[in-house]
């Protein structure tokens, strides 16, 4: 398939699965505000919702291709680079917002995180270990601080929740963020992963990833979607997809010689 075909297809996709999504996003300028604040927060808005349908259609083309193959490494370039905006503006706007938005704010720097690490495991040579590591350390330890405090501050509110949610939700959070945080000290005690660990490594990140923007849009946005999709059991089904496809590469990569994918150099 031609990689520029591929990529104006899932553009096109983007627009037409983010006109009726936008409608969700409360990333709106002011009434009385400037013309270019408008413009602004338009872009924004456009980019965001645009780099995550795109980022969930390219992470499926991902997820579906043969490991290592040039259609992979091509969805994954563009699930990468649409995710990172997507991300990016999310985690970069919440604490703006006039709504509260701390979860989501944790939320977008956790997905930013383990995309960004995912990314680098299978960029960067096998058995290296640095300062990117150790940055990464700190974050997912913040992000499983956060999950276990959003859990207390939930627990003593009067309402029961933290911005509007139940402090269960902050599970996933401190789930996340423990199992990140004791897989950068593995990393760097051994000064660095190689074979088949690091392709577990990339799978469990990226999937990851991609199971929080699932997440967000099917459950956490639907209001968008139509009445038939919200009274069955379709939302839940495509918003766990990632992690069903997560245990099934992992199993594959473990005991189905996903071991000659470990040993091809990144490209």
């Amino acid at each position: 398939m031609n990689r520029h075909v591929f990529s104006w297809a899932l553009i096109a996709a983007a627009i037409v699965f983010g006109a009726d999504a936008a409608r969700a996003v409360n990333l709106e300028a002011a009434p009385d505000a400037p013309l270019w604040a408008h413009f602004g927060a338009d872009a924004l808005l456009f980019l965001h919702i645009g780099g995550g349908a795109v980022g969930m259609l390219s992470g499926v083309a991902s997820l579906s291709t043969r490991k290592g193959g040039r259609l992979h490494r091509i969805a994954g370039t563009v699930f990468f680079a649409s995710m990172l905006i997507a991300y990016a503006i999310g985690a970069g706007v919440a604490p703006f917002l006039t709504e509260g938005q701390r979860p989501n704010f944790v939320a977008g720097m956790m997905a930013l995180y383990l995309l960004l690490s995912g990314w680098m495991t299978v960029r960067r040579p096998a058995k290296t270990a640095g300062v990117f590591e150790m940055a990464g350390l700190v974050i997912a330890v913040a992000v499983a601080g956060a999950g276990v405090l959003f859990m207390y501050m939930g627990a003593q509110s009067p309402t029961g929740t933290i911005d509007g949610s139940p402090p269960q939700a902050f599970i996933l959070f401190a789930f996340a963020g423990t199992v990140a945080a004791l897989g950068e000290i593995n990393l760097l005690v051994r000064g660095g992963i190689d074979g088949a660990a690091r392709v577990a490594r990339h799978l469990w990140r990226m999937c990851f990833s991609l199971f929080i923007a699932s997440g967000s849009f099917f459950l956490g946005q639907m209001q968008v979607q139509p009445k038939w999709m919200r009274e069955s059991a379709l939302p839940f089904v495509l918003a766990l997809a990632p992690l069903a496809a997560l245990v099934f590469w992992l199993v594959w990569v473990r005991l189905a010689g996903g071991r000659r994918i470990a040993a091809r150099p990144a490209q």
